[in-house]
């Protein structure tokens, strides 16, 4: 298919937070992690990650979490949306984080680069950790879920062109 690909001078001094996405997976009390290497230091984080180019956001969450820790999720509810500011480096993240069912898991896969592993904690192993948190995010998407906040996934619309998901 012949795509146009339109460019906007303008657009280059509009400001854009980095749109990233992540996975809230639970079994038998504790949560899906990742043990990662950030900037030198190892940080716990959800199966999160950047939104790519012509991916929807569901396609993402479901990419990354596979990437990062070897397991095939189905998504069953947005958690929220998070507005994040990282003040040591001023990088802004819109955070799209999302409620899953496990599927299947491949222990045979090389995870991504950076990840040391894949890990389950409870919410209170994840919240003696905060120092170790990537970010804020983590243990407030962890409450969040917890509380039970939950929106329907026809709340996230893709309206990109041949994905045939949301």
């Amino acid at each position: 298919m012949n795509r146009t690909t339109f460019t906007n001078p303008d657009t280059q001094a509009i400001w854009r937070p980095d749109v990233t996405v992540a996975s809230i997976v639970a079994r038998d009390g504790r949560f899906l992690l990742v043990e990662e290497v950030v900037r030198g230091e190892l940080v716990l984080n959800q199966p999160a990650g950047h939104l790519e180019p012509n991916e929807s956001l569901i396609q993402a969450a479901r990419r990354e979490t596979l990437e990062e820790t070897g397991w095939d999720i189905e998504l069953t509810d947005l958690v929220g949306v998070y507005q994040w500011v990282n003040l040591d480096n001023d990088s802004h993240f819109l955070r799209f984080t999302f409620a899953a069912k496990l599927l299947r898991h491949d222990p045979q896969r090389d995870l991504d680069a950076g990840i040391v592993r894949a890990l389950w904690l409870t919410r209170d192993e994840i919240a003696a950790e905060r120092a170790r948190l990537r970010s804020p995010m983590v243990l407030r998407c962890v409450d969040d879920w917890v509380a039970g906040k939950r929106l329907s996934l026809d709340a996230v619309v893709s309206l990109l062109a041949d994905t045939g998901t949301r």
